[in-house]
């Protein structure tokens, strides 16, 4: 029997999104890791740097989460944010590097500090871990053998990208992928 209360919450997360030539050349980048090492996870959401890890929300709640997320972006100011090369999370995730810029840092903890001070919605990992922010492209569905294969082929791989991050997204997960919900922007 399923529980009536379980089919009305969803799963969501929220993250930055790069600018769309940044997502078409991510996208392709993680199309070549499905093709040649076999790891398709990674296409199962936009490219992105997560923010929120995924929460579970109740569907009938849903405008409180939307009116603190633009809340949050209102009092947010855009920032520069570059991507540069290739790093991992060995031995099974590679990613594009994010630089850590004090804004990105700040945005992260505001955001997190933020959601569980309105809504309770905290991350337990997260809250112990240093933040690393990082664009997957290779996922935990590589194998060990094909994760060393990827890297000796992308870890000196050059990737550069700078651009103004303006808007924070949440994503939701359809049962299958996640997909964009909605848009915040940020204080023009």
């Amino acid at each position: 029997m399923t529980n009536p209360q379980k089919a009305l919450k969803k799963r969501f997360f929220i993250a930055l999104l790069p600018p769309q030539n940044v997502q078409k050349e991510a996208t392709k980048i993680k199309k070549y890791f499905k093709e040649v090492y076999n790891s398709k996870a990674a296409l199962k959401s936009p490219p992105h740097i997560t923010l929120q890890p995924p929460f579970e929300w109740d569907m009938e709640t849903l405008p409180k989460l939307i009116q603190e997320l633009n809340h949050f972006s209102a009092s947010q100011q855009p920032f520069s944010m570059t991507l540069n090369g290739f790093a991992a999370f060995k031995p099974r995730v590679i990613y594009i590097n994010v630089l850590k810029t004090a804004e990105l840092l700040s945005i992260q903890k505001s955001l997190m500090s933020h959601l569980e001070s309105s809504l309770n919605i905290v991350h337990q990992v997260s809250k112990n871990r240093t933040f690393s922010p990082h664009l997957t492209v290779g996922f935990r569905d590589l194998t060990k053998r094909n994760f060393y294969q990827a890297w000796s082929e992308f870890e000196n791989k050059e990737i550069y990208h700078e651009f103004i991050i303006n808007k924070l997204t949440l994503l939701i997960h359809n049962g299958k992928n996640w997909e964009i919900h909605s848009e915040y922007n940020f204080k023009s």
